[in-house]
């Protein structure tokens, strides 16, 4: 099953384009098209994490899902042709319809089925900064593309914000959720299962390659370590972690997800204060011996890039 990306370079030459080309703003279809994505033949396979909590793996961001008594809460929704299939893999699951829907951050290919569920009836929930973004949009400046995300209509933003945490007591358990700065984004959420230990941290954490930093808008890469750190600190060593793509892994790779971060963005920042300009910071090779886990130096490009300018903006 395809994702959004294995590495940002990595799909050059599945779009055709190079960074002088990248400047044309795409529409979803050119972008789908582009990224080899067919949402009619797309399938969902599910995985289970613990008794009453599922992932959803389609095309697009992971879906998390909690099914109980109190219904169906789901992290995330992909795309809104994709809603009939997500439906029924609930429902082979033993839930109904979906209550409530948290979005991780305003990306498209996190949030694009709101357009079919808040009109549905499902409750929609984010953080404040997410639904601004989801109200305005705006172009995401992936380097290798820009898409020009559309202002969704009022039945597709969330109807419940929060600054900074919010807390549900769903399904018999403890879901919190948490802003702790910019990240990815302005808007980003992490979605704590206390019950199941188990947290979905949307595109924070990327499990597929190196990461994308939403620079052009309010990403930032200390940001996005100081995030990650923030929620590894409430978690147990024993925890579950869902990334926005890619499989579910456990707290030790999340930690060493943090210290790549850390040590990619002291190396460039180096670079920075030796004056170098971002050819000559890319030229270094500042994700050395990062490759067999998150990709080889072209794979990393577009993650320089991202993190050069977040910390020279």
């Amino acid at each position: 099953m395809k994702h959004i990306r294995r590495t940002f370079v990595g799909l050059f030459a599945g779009l055709g384009l190079s960074v002088a080309a990248a400047d044309d703003v795409m529409t979803l279809d050119e972008l789908l098209a582009g990224f080899g994505w067919d949402l009619e033949t797309a399938e969902i396979r599910t995985e289970k994490v613990a008794d009453g909590l599922y992932v959803l793996f389609g095309m697009g961001g992971n879906i998390g899902v909690s099914i109980g008594e109190d219904g169906v809460l789901i992290v995330d929704d992909q795309f809104p042709e994709l809603i009939p299939k997500v439906n029924a893999a609930i429902e082979a699951l033993g839930g109904g319809a979906v209550d409530y829907a948290v979005n991780t951050h305003w990306h498209f290919d996190h949030a694009e089925g709101n357009l079919a569920l808040g009109p549905a009836g499902t409750k929609i929930v984010a953080h404040q900064n997410a639904r601004e973004d989801m109200a305005r949009g705006g172009v995401i400046n992936m380097v290798i593309a820009k898409y020009g995300q559309q202002p969704y209509p009022e039945d597709a933003l969330p109807v419940i914000t929060f600054k900074d945490r919010m807390r549900l007591h769903y399904n018999g358990d403890q879901i919190d959720l948490v802003h702790a700065g910019p990240a990815h984004t302005t808007g980003d959420t992490a979605v704590i299962f206390r019950k199941h230990k188990a947290v979905h941290l949307g595109d924070v954490f990327n499990n597929l390659g190196y990461p994308f930093v939403d620079v052009d808008s309010g990403g930032d890469i200390n940001g996005m370590i100081a995030f990650c750190q923030a929620i590894l600190d409430e978690l147990p060593k024993d925890a579950i972690v869902i990334p926005g793509h890619g499989e579910i892994v456990d707290y030790a790779a999340l930690e060493a997800y943090v210290a790549m971060l850390t040590t990619v963005r002291d190396r460039i920042a180096a670079g920075i204060a030796e004056g170098k300009s971002l050819a000559e910071v890319g030229a270094s090779n500042p994700t050395a011996g990062f490759e067999e886990r998150y990709g080889n130096v072209a794979a990393s490009l577009g993650f320089v890039n991202r993190v050069y300018t977040s910390l020279t903006k």
